[in-house]
């Protein structure tokens, strides 16, 4: 059974008897994301909310083929400061939220929150000792204006303490206290969005001497300059602790004291984001924003943990970003061939939730003109593709589905270049973005070419060190691996211990290339270990240690998933002019597709299956294996239609 099934199992049982139904109605027990229905980021500008329009949009969004919401709470339209509205956290503020909570209920979608105003959390009572702060503790670095009560001034709390998150969680869980009842509801926080240079918490200095034994503070004007690399490396070892335990780990046990659970975008964290994604409920990642390969990381967590869902906030600026107060690029005129392009490339990448960036909240007498988000994809009863958005919903939340059977298939254990990305500290210039500087991001990791047609899992330290090979398979939890890949320039001493544990028991390793130790202590074991790795017969620097063949062998493979239910299996074959797509896309990208074939062999207990991929242009296909080893096309019913 999946973590996020069994935990709200339990959950609905326990608040049954707490729903915001009526007493002559039955309370809600449905299942978040059940359906695999896509989601929407509902955004709620401050002002007073109507509740016949909340039911308005709901009742809309149901007829529409969507799963349920995610309530945002963010500033005035257009930050105008005059706007009335019922004061942050009150019960006046409560009301409209918690009913939103039972007519989801009443409708059977679900209902999730972002855990605050705007982002990155921040409070208008947070003692100042528990806002953020850098090394120099900047004045103003923790202001926050844009929210709820804009142009009230907020400070972003600490997220390296977690007596900060805790101050802050009892307010946020008050206010929220009722729309916690009935059906379990995510808590969400969006991508890391605090100031990572330089970051700082008491206490921090005294921490790090103590476990590298020299002083950070005298390197820290000079942290990322040319030089210090090894230095940057240890200051990173040490803040991913107090990311995932200051932050991360309380977030999630916050959300399930409540009755909820975690949703979560870890990327831009200044941590082990595999790690980080391992902490949380329901990992999410972005698109396309950051691009879909990203996404094999939360869902690399996700089937790590015994986690089911693995949800994306999808068609973020899909063609350019716009500053606040300006519409994107080509809003409201999208595609859905090229909206398509960016969830099939998610789907090929282990998401199989999709939510929708978004639908602003708008009254039954409003237009898109009086309310609209300026970063997203509008969705509302007049959208420009308004023609195509349940077919479209409905074609997402039946690959949803296949890509929810059973489990995350699983043959190779890919080691994530953690190490490597702290060691290089700053992109090249031409891979940052205003928003994007450092490596540590790890938006741009792909499976290394020697791996083509297996479908690796990004795995850690954690993974290796609570790992343990037997019966000619390497486990973790219910993850079986066959093999460990390595195509690093940089490892830490400790994984590589694991490493040679792990293959002195047998387990086959390819080493593709000879790594160095990073930080600032150095020490002979490394070279001593790496060679007695190497002379092992089941470790070679090529993928010929690998007995398993790939699942998939052909040339030229298209991106694609597989889930393993019982002894079928299900794969997903992105369309190959969804591969390796960037930010941000060409308008009318999909329709440069003309169509493609590729001849493929899937290799099965059975035995080794041809078949031709003939991909329709702007199509993608889904493939059942059948326990005998029978192919079979699985009609994905939707062709995405030119909007002129």
């Amino acid at each position: 059974m999946k973590r996020l099934l069994l935990f709200c199992s339990s959950v609905i049982l326990f608040a049954a008897s707490f729903s915001c139904a009526p007493a002559t109605e039955t309370p809600a027990t449905h299942e978040p994301y059940a359906e695999g229905k896509p989601y929407t980021r509902w955004w709620w500008f401050a002002a007073d909310i109507s509740k016949e329009d909340v039911r308005y949009q709901l009742e809309w969004l149901k007829e529409q083929g969507f799963g349920g919401v995610e309530i945002a709470w963010v500033y005035p339209m257009e930050g105008n400061p005059d706007t009335p509205r019922p004061a942050w956290l009150s019960e006046e503020w409560a009301e409209p939220v918690n009913y939103a909570k039972q007519v989801a209920d009443e409708l059977g979608l679900g209902c999730d929150f972002t855990y605050g105003t705007l982002w990155p959390f921040s409070s208008y009572t947070l003692p100042e000792k528990y806002w953020t702060r850098s090394y120099y503790n900047r004045e103003g670095e923790a202001d926050r204006t844009i929210t709820w009560e804009h142009p009230r001034m907020a400070h972003i709390i600490n997220h390296l303490d977690r007596e900060a998150f805790r101050l802050y969680a009892e307010e946020m869980n008050a206010g929220l206290k009722d729309a916690f009842k009935g059906s379990p509801s995510g808590v969400f926080v969006d991508s890391w969005e605090v100031e990572t240079r330089q970051l700082w918490t008491e206490g921090f200095g005294e921490k790090f001497f103590e476990r590298f034994g020299y002083k950070i503070e005298p390197y820290m004007d000079d942290l990322y300059k040319a030089g210090n690399e090894d230095v940057f490396y240890d200051y990173m070892s040490l803040m991913s602790d107090y990311v995932i335990d200051e932050f991360y780990r309380p977030f999630t046990e916050n959300a399930r004291s409540q009755g909820g659970f975690s949703r979560s975008q870890c990327g831009g964290a200044p941590a082990d984001l595999l790690a980080a994604f391992m902490e949380i409920d329901v990992p999410e990642t972005e698109a396309i924003l950051y691009e879909p390969n990203y996404g094999r990381i939360p869902a690399s967590a996700a089937a790590l943990t015994g986690g089911d869902v693995v949800t994306s906030e999808t068609f973020t600026c899909i063609y350019g970003w716009r500053k606040w107060g300006g519409k994107g690029p080509y809003q409201e005129q999208e595609q859905v061939a090229d909206m398509r392009l960016v969830a099939d490339a998610l789907f090929a990448n282990g998401t199989n939730q999709i939510i929708w960036h978004g639908m602003p909240f708008i009254g039954k007498n409003q237009t898109k003109e009086e309310n609209y988000f300026y970063a997203s994809v509008y969705v509302g009863r007049d959208s420009y593709f308004i023609d195509q958005l349940k077919d479209f919903n409905d074609y997402m939340a039946r690959v949803s589905r296949y890509m929810r059977r059973g489990e995350t298939y699983s043959d190779v254990a890919l080691y994530l270049p953690l190490e490597d990305s702290w060691m290089g500290v700053e992109l090249p210039e031409e891979l940052q973005m205003p928003w994007v500087w450092g490596e540590y991001e790890l938006r741009y990791e792909w499976a290394p070419d020697f791996l083509k047609g297996y479908q690796p899992l990004w795995v850690n330290y954690k993974v290796l060190s609570e790992g343990e090979f037997s019966d000619g398979v390497l486990r973790y939890g219910d993850v079986e691996f066959s093999a460990l890949a390595l195509d690093v320039e940089w490892l830490d001493l400790k994984s590589l211990r694991e490493v040679v544990r792990l293959a002195k028991a047998g387990l086959p390793v390819v080493m593709a290339q000879q790594p160095r130790q990073p930080g600032k202590n150095k020490t002979d074991e490394f070279a001593k270990l790496y060679a007695e790795l190497m002379a092992l017969e089941n470790v070679s620097s090529t993928a010929e240690v690998i007995k398993q063949k790939p699942l998939v062998e052909g040339d030229n493979l298209p991106e694609f998933w597989c889930r393993r239910d019982g002894e079928e299996l299900f794969i997903f074959f992105a369309n190959p002019a969804a591969q390796r797509l960037t930010y941000p896309l060409r308008y009318g990208q999909a329709f440069e597709d003309k169509g493609s074939q590729r001849e493929i062999t899937i290799n099965t207990k059975a035995g080794a299956q041809p078949l031709t991929l003939k991909f329709n242009p702007n199509e993608s296909l889904m493939v059942k294996v059948t326990e005998k080893g029978t192919v079979e096309m699985i009609d994905l019913d939707f062709t995405a239609k030119k909007i002129e």
